[in-house]
């Protein structure tokens, strides 16, 4: 394990966090930059790389960039814009998101489209402030195949150091198995920052061995 650490810092780049029912405030700006690095039981090593950006554009749209990379071989770049669609205040929010880019496979690349329906809401436990998100989405990879994804996101947002938080993403398309990722992470905050620091494990329906998950968050 302690060499997949060190693997981990020496690749960290600029993943995504969640879309999530939430606009940024008017030229808000937050970042999201992660390295997932897997270790099979021959010893060898495997890791994908992503970077988010989303900005308040105006009162009311968030634009953004959706990028990730798998050592190369295959991968997505997305450009999306959010609109708010319904807020129901105590009950919680929906958003749209629409997006366009490529996918690509080695040197060969192919159109992407994407809408997401998103829901959020805010809760209070005996913990600590803390947050729910579903998402929806239709993705056409034109060259492959269009996916129905579902994804939930759920974390504390406490004023303290650490907090959890859950990631499941869900995808499916007729005469293929579901896939589906589970990322149970630790989101690491000092007093009066603005930078968080995400650490966990992701478990997949593609793989046997368990990936450690390293991301940075920044906000401006």
């Amino acid at each position: 394990m302690s060499r997949v650490i060190c693997f981990i810092l020496l690749l960290l780049a600029a993943s995504p966090v969640w879309p999530g029912a939430w606009l940024r405030e008017k030229d808000q700006a937050f970042t999201a930059a992660s390295v997932t690095a897997f270790e099979d039981p021959n010893g060898m090593y495997d890791y994908k790389t992503a970077v988010y950006a989303e900005f308040g554009y105006r009162p009311g749209l968030t634009i953004g960039l959706d990028i990730e990379e798998n050592r190369d071989l295959y991968g997505h770049a997305l450009l999306f814009a959010r609109l708010p669609v319904a807020d129901f205040g105590n009950r919680g929010r929906f958003a749209v998101e629409f997006g366009a880019g490529a996918h690509h496979r080695y040197r060969n690349a192919w159109a992407l489209y994407k809408v997401t329906l998103s829901y959020g809401k805010g809760f209070q436990t005996g913990w600590g402030n803390g947050w729910v998100a579903v998402d929806t989405a239709v993705e056409n990879r034109t060259h492959d195949a269009v996916f129905r994804k579902l994804d939930f996101t759920a974390g504390l947002s406490a004023d303290r150091l650490l907090n959890p938080l859950i990631q499941v993403e869900t995808a499916y398309t007729p005469d293929r198995p579901l896939f589906w990722k589970a990322r149970p992470s630790i989101m690491i905050r000092p007093q009066d920052s603005r930078i968080t620091w995400v650490l966990g494990l992701e478990r997949n329906q593609a793989r046997t061995d368990t990936g450690l998950k390293l991301a940075l968050w920044s906000e401006f």
